[in-house]
Parts: C-alpha cells; sequence; structure tokens
C-alpha cells in the first residue's frame, strides 16, 4: 500500500500537481523537472506530466529506473500508486529494449525477444522497412536508418543506435580555451553513452554552447557543419572557432545568402538550408539541404535545435551515419515536435540547470516579474472585435505600457536597463521620452557599435532595442530588462532576452527582467508560456499589477 509522505506533489494518472506554498516545492520542482514535462503554471498549483518521452531523455542522461522512482515516492504525497509506477516502470524499460547494430550491406535490427519484436512489426511502417526476419533480429536497409528511428519512437520503442558513424575527413583542430567544469561534464555525457556522438545538450543561454559544440568537434577531428538560426549567430560561431580553437581564419567558411564558402569547418542557418529558388515546386528539395551530406563532415552541430525546420528534420533523417550535437536552453518545441528530435539527433544527454549556474556565479541571480498592465479604456471596444493579429498588437502596444516602462526606467535610473520590444513605433516613443537611444537592424553597424559602447561604459544608462536584441551578438549586458512585447509567447525567444541580463555583474548584483503584459488580453496565454519556460529552468516567477513595486 502506498504511504503518505511530506510531499509537495499529487498525482492524478500520469499528472502531478505541484503545490506552490508547499515548503518542499523547491526540492520538488528540482526532482521532477528531468523526469516530466511542464504543463502549465498557474500561480497556485503547477502541473508536469509523466510522458514516455520524459523518462526516455531521463534513462538516456544515465538515470536508473529506481531513481526516477525514488524521485516520485519522496514527492508525491499520496505516495506512488502501483499502476503509476508500473506505467513509468515499462516506459522506462522500452528504452533499450530495440538495438540497430551494423551488418554486412545494411543494419540489423535486434529485439529483447521475439514479443518485442512481434509488438513493433504490428506497425505499418516498421513492417514495410524491414527486409528479412530471424527470431529477434531482422535486416533494414541502410538508407532506412532514419525513417526506422522515427517510426519505431511512435510504437513506443525508441531504437539505441550502435550502427556506428561513417568516415569522414580528419581535421587537427584543438581548443585554445579551457572549458569551464560543467561544460566538460556535458562533453563527457555526449561521449561517454554507447550511442557517443548523437543527443542533444541542454544549457542555458550564457552558458557557453558555442565552446562546448567547438569542443565537440576537437574532440572527434572531423570537418564539420554548424547550422545556427540566423547569419549573426553563423558569425558569432566562425568568430570564436578562430579565438577559441586552432584553427586558421582560412579554414573557417560562412555559408549564407552574402556567402557561399564550404571549408573544413562550414556555419550556415536553418533558413539558407531550406531556401528553394523562386517559382520552384514546393515538393523540390531545397539545393542547399545537400550540404548536410557532403562526405568530408563527421560532424553536424545544431545550435538552437528547437528552431530545426522540418525540411531539415526530414535531410537529417538520411544522415545517420554522420555525428549529430544538438544544443538548445529548452527541449520544447513550438510545433511539438520534441520526439523527432530524440529520433533523429538524439536522446537529451546531459542538461545544465540555470539555478546551478547562478550558485556557481558563472550566471547573475535574477527575478522574473511579469506586470499587469489594464488596457487603455479608449481601446477596448477596438480590442474585443479585432481579429487575431491585430487583436495581438493591440494588446503589444497598449499606451498603459509606456508608462509603466518609463516609471521603471526611472525607479532604475542607475543601473544598466535594455528596454526590448517588436514594434518600432511603441519605442521610439519611449525612446523619445525618456531621451534614450534606440537600436533597430537599420542602425549602421559603426553607430550601433559606438552606442553599444556607451552603454558598457556607463555614458548612457539605457538602450531602446528591437528585436535586434533576441540574437546581437555584441549587444551589451544589463541589469535591468524590461519587456514589452514578444513573439506569441516564444520560449527561445525570451530565453534569449533574458540571457541579457544574466551574466554575472562585477559588483555580485542580481538581475531583474520585467515582463510588462496587458491584462485580460491575449497576451495572457502567451505569459502562461513565457511563465512555464522560466520555471522550467528553476526561476521563481512573480506577477505584480502595475501599481505594484518589486519586493527588495
Amino acid at each position: 500500500m502506498s504511504r503518505m509522505s511530506d510531499g509537495a506533489a499529487l498525482s492524478d494518472g500520469d499528472l502531478l500537481l505541484l503545490e506552490t506554498a508547499h515548503p518542499r516545492f523547491d526540492a520538488a520542482r528540482d526532482e521532477l523537472a528531468p523526469i516530466a514535462e511542464t504543463v502549465k503554471t498557474p500561480e497556485a498549483l503547477h502541473t508536469y506530466r509523466l510522458t514516455p518521452l520524459s523518462i526516455w531523455n531521463a534513462a538516456a542522461t544515465g538515470m536508473r529506473l529506481e531513481d526516477v522512482v525514488g524521485r516520485l515516492r519522496r514527492n508525491l504525497r499520496l505516495g506512488l500508486s502501483p499502476a503509476l509506477e508500473e506505467l513509468v516502470s515499462s516506459w522506462f524499460r522500452r528504452y533499450g529494449a530495440i538495438v540497430l547494430r551494423a551488418s554486412v550491406g545494411g543494419l540489423e535490427l535486434e529485439a529483447r525477444d521475439d514479443a518485442t519484436l512481434d509488438r513493433v512489426l504490428e506497425d505499418q511502417e516498421v513492417r514495410s522497412i524491414i527486409i528479412e526476419r530471424t527470431g529477434a533480429r531482422a535486416r533494414v536497409p541502410l538508407e532506412e536508418r532514419g525513417r526506422l528511428k522515427q517510426a519505431l519512437v511512435r510504437t513506443g520503442y525508441p531504437a539505441r543506435d550502435l550502427a556506428g558513424y561513417a568516415s569522414f575527413q580528419p581535421l587537427d583542430i584543438r581548443m585554445k580555451v579551457p572549458l569551464r567544469p560543467y561544460q566538460q561534464e556535458a562533453l563527457d555525457a555526449f561521449f561517454g553513452s554507447d550511442e557517443a556522438g548523437s543527443g542533444v545538450l541542454v544549457l542555458p543561454c550564457g552558458a557557453g554552447k558555442t565552446v562546448i559544440g567547438l569542443a565537440a568537434i576537437a574532440r572527434v577531428g572531423c570537418e564539420a557543419l554548424v547550422v545556427t538560426s540566423n547569419t549573426q549567430a553563423a558569425r558569432q560561431w566562425a568568430r570564436e572557432a578562430v579565438e577559441k580553437t586552432s584553427l586558421r581564419e582560412d579554414q573557417v567558411g560562412e555559408y549564407s545568402g552574402a556567402k557561399k564558402l564550404v571549408r573544413p569547418l562550414t556555419v550556415t542557418t536553418y533558413s539558407l538550408l531550406i531556401t528553394r529558388p523562386r517559382g520552384s515546386s514546393r515538393d523540390q528539395t531545397p539545393p542547399h539541404l545537400e550540404l548536410l551530406s557532403r562526405a568530408g563532415f563527421g560532424m553536424v552541430v545544431y545550435d538552437e535545435i528547437h528552431l530545426l525546420p522540418a525540411p531539415v528534420f526530414r535531410a537529417t533523417a538520411a544522415i545517420q551515419a554522420k555525428r549529430r550535437l544538438g544544443l538548445t536552453a529548452t527541449l520544447v518545441r513550438e510545433d511539438g515536435h520534441e520526439a523527432d528530435v530524440f529520433a533523429l539527433v538524439g536522446p537529451k544527454r546531459a542538461e545544465v540547470a540555470w539555478k546551478r549556474l547562478e550558485a556557481l556565479r558563472f550566471l547573475a541571480e535574477a527575478r522574473c516579474l511579469e506586470v499587469r498592465v489594464p488596457l487603455a479604456p479608449s481601446l477596448r471596444d477596438r480590442y474585443a472585435f479585432a481579429g487575431l493579429e491585430e487583436a495581438f498588437r493591440i494588446a503589444a502596444t497598449n499606451p498603459r505600457k509606456e508608462e509603466v516602462a518609463l516609471a521603471l526606467m526611472e525607479r532604475h535610473q542607475d543601473e544598466p536597463v535594455l528596454v526590448i520590444g517588436t514594434y518600432l513605433d511603441q519605442l521610439e516613443r519611449i525612446s523619445k521620452a525618456s531621451r534614450s537611444p534606440l537600436v533597430t537592424g537599420a542602425t549602421p553597424e559603426g553607430e550601433r557599435e559606438r552606442l553599444y559602447r556607451a552603454f558598457r561604459t556607463g555614458e548612457e544608462k539605457a538602450l531602446c532595442v528591437s528585436k535586434v536584441a533576441n540574437f546581437a551578438i555584441d549587444l551589451p549586458d544589463a541589469s535591468v530588462a524590461i519587456e514589452l512585447s514578444g513573439t506569441y509567447g516564444s520560449r527561445q525567444e525570451e530565453a534569449q532576452r533574458l540571457g541579457r541580463v544574466l551574466r554575472p555583474k562585477s559588483d555580485g548584483r542580481g538581475a531583474l527582467f520585467y515582463a510588462l503584459v496587458t491584462d485580460e488580453t491575449r497576451e495572457l496565454d502567451m505569459a502562461q508560456r513565457r511563465q512555464r519556460f522560466l520555471l522550467e529552468q528553476g526561476y521563481r516567477y512573480d506577477v505584480l499589477a502595475a501599481s505594484e513595486s518589486p519586493r527588495p
């Protein structure tokens, strides 16, 4: 019989309900986050769901079944029911029940037993891929490796892929900088499993994911392709490769709209890989996707893996004989394709918590404050009858937000403040009213660098910045960020923006991240996504009325 405990969570089937007011809330959240997916996070009760994918990812990081069960027993107030324990155990045991190995002329699928293979062969797609079965084994065409792994995940039996990797063009590359302890741990976890060479590392913004990616390439010693979210990020990778490794500038190539240089280390973007010539059919394969399969590349590094688009997934299915490293601050995707990341890039190998890096002083301690702002009365009727896109803009550009933003800037006038928004007219008004410079994508590079330098030195106390704040690599650090609006609650955007205030401060002070949200509008739905992401990272998320001041 399950025993009562002082746990902070209640279970309802595979759902876990965690009380934020419970004295063990922080400890319970930290124990449950690695084994469950966050569903919703209202102020009083957070909801997590145990899923096959969350349990498989826990197993892939080296967690044992008894560890998973122990975490549930410690934190469920009414104890762990036999039914839930059996469900979790069943999911856990399925990870690795199917193994893929190399064989002469193809691949061999090996099941734990005949009954397991019988179950996966009930799936029509799996059945169509198999060539020949002998007992608990079956032959598989080499070119179907990726498609089979996707199909097996859908059946609930993810494959442990031990088929190895193709030969590559060697590259003499050595790191010139030491890795921080947590970076070394993440790298060792990536190479430490029997599937060494494929998987995802989850680290917060500012944790040095670029350095880890370069160190992974150096450990293999291979020519490599790095795929990034945008050209600025690609150029950062190129700069850091030259600064932090033994590679020369002529060994690093930018493959972008402006340049098409393929070098031993090549950096490109997701958007370029999926670009089709004008007038081409949607069924036509984007020509640049062939870059992924270039014979010399022994590794593909997917930066910001949660942004990987569907055509790149399809291409990745065809390059399973290359090592694949995914880097991200969150495994949550807006399109729900987390299972495809698991199947085609690999399971989560390690996750470094934001709060751990705070404790080690690699990141500043941060507070996240959502400020609820009432909609201006003159806009209420217009909002009520607006379409989706117009309603979002009305809420985002609510004039009351400008009043709150200016008041916050005044409150923090002695600290470096970034005001971040999506709509330029709104930013222009705040810039003019506060006499703070405005930086947008149209700001000339020389002027942008001059303003950044003035902000770093304290000559300018505040900057208003557009969406360049999401990806501008050279944007200076701040102590306070005020977010006026975002892109439909994108968690990736929140990670980038929060990262602007997380670098450790020389005087040891913490950081504040304000998100201004128009009350009683669709912005509250977007705010739930933001709140979910930040809570997943271990932050407390306070909600204030516009009239309230943050507590000291």
